[in-house]
């Protein structure tokens, strides 16, 4: 596999559903492929998929523990329905036969594969595979055109010979060839040429040489975004607190600790962009003074530390001479998320807010999904609970959109 379609499918998480038609086999294939690519797949079996492949052979090749009935109260427990859908970059079924794609025409959901497909925000491929008679027909064709409208990929299917002897268009594509297909929809160069300057992460706020202030912050959305940006192509500087998480080869890091450190970076770094995006969470307040030895209890029941206010870096980053096209701010509230959120759109001069709840554990702060409100001067997007990389796709459109 080229290089290149491996690098946009590492670390990327699949839903590969299998449906009931004799090229299931290919499936486990189509698993290897993936993982070999350095993505993680979750399988999702319909019950006519079993009559064809065990889901034995598919737990085998994919690592995990293959899904089979939406009412699986072990599931639930762990990873259940909603938790599949939200955790995917991508759900791709393959084989798709034709009983499959009616359902999926009709928006059936009695099963955990049709329910998945409902409940994700995650982008669908579809990959034919039935009789050559089956896929000419009528009804399959119109059912195809409905999908297509929608904005789901199809993946095939190829012509050929095929299991009942028949030649014809029908068969599915190679697992070789599905894997190249989808790594191509994660390469898109929406923003080549462009240089996108992003802040990630926490701020520490000294307060002796063992104790700082800080935040809950993870960095994971920032990062999200940084990687979606190199892979759509933009010459991408993220600067970066201190957190745990590796960047995308593609992008140029700079570490950073305190609040005035990644202050003095965004002012230089944003006066050449095309974008800056203040993901990171900065400390509001830092301490007067930081002293040069460890500041011991002793006996006292009570200190006092004396904080000043520190710069607020994406209001000055909108108002620098050499402004970037778009600056777009975060905000992370546990209340009146959209008032606060509209007020800082105004007050910082800025295009365009993220604000999501994080009074909410599942979302935000160290979570791998996010959900929020996208605020501009003139309209607002909700987003549902999604995984960050796939959230960081939904804002790169909306910021390609602005450009």
């Amino acid at each position: 596999m080229p290089r290149n379609a491996m690098a946009q499918l590492t670390n990327r998480n699949f839903i590969i559903g299998v449906t009931g038609s004799i090229a299931a086999y290919k499936s486990a294939e189509l698993v290897r492929e993936l993982s070999r690519a350095g993505a993680s797949v979750r399988v999702i079996m319909t019950a006519g998929a079993q009559e064809f492949i065990t889901p034995l052979t598919m737990q085998a090749v994919s690592g995990h523990p293959v899904h089979t009935e939406l009412l699986d109260t072990e599931a639930e427990a762990g990873m259940g329905h909603i938790e599949l859908a939200r955790w995917a970059d991508a759900i791709i079924i393959a084989p798709a036969s034709a009983d499959s794609l009616a359902r999926l025409c009709d928006g059936r959901a009695d099963d955990l594969l049709t329910s998945c497909v409902l409940a994700s925000p995650a982008p669908l491929f579809v990959a034919p595979a039935m009789n050559q008679g089956m896929w000419a027909n009528e009804a399959t064709q119109a059912n195809v055109s409905t999908l297509q409208d929608r904005g789901i990929k199809f993946l095939g299917p190829d012509s050929g010979s095929q299991a009942c002897g028949d030649i014809g268009t029908g068969r599915l594509m190679e697992p070789t060839d599905m894997v190249l297909n989808i790594a191509t929809h994660f390469s898109s160069r929406l923003l080549e040429g462009r240089r996108v300057v992003i802040t990630a992460g926490p701020t520490r706020e000294p307060i002796c040489p063992v104790r700082y202030l800080s935040n809950h912050s993870s960095g994971k959305m920032g990062y999200a975004l940084a990687n979606a940006c190199a892979e759509a192509g933009a010459l991408t500087t993220l600067i970066s607190g201190p957190v745990a998480l590796t960047a995308d080869p593609a992008v140029s890091v700079i570490r950073v600790t305190t609040a005035l450190e990644m202050h003095e970076a965004a002012i230089r770094e944003a006066a050449s962009s095309d974008v800056f995006i203040g993901a990171a969470a900065v400390a509001d307040f830092r301490p007067a003074s930081v002293a040069n030895e460890k500041i011991k209890r002793g006996n006292k029941s009570s200190a006092v530390i004396e904080l000043v206010a520190n710069p607020d870096i994406i209001a000055e980053v909108a108002r620098i001479d050499d402004r970037p096209k778009v600056v777009m701010g975060f905000a992370a509230e546990t209340e009146n998320t959209e008032a606060y959120a509209h007020k800082k759109l105004i007050e910082k001069a800025i295009d365009c807010i993220f604000v999501n709840d994080v009074s909410d554990k599942t979302i935000g702060f160290d979570s791998e999904f996010n959900a929020g409100m996208l605020l501009s001067s003139d309209a607002t997007h909700e987003l549902k609970p999604m995984n960050k990389r796939v959230l960081a796709s939904h804002l790169l459109n909306h910021l390609v959109t602005m450009l």
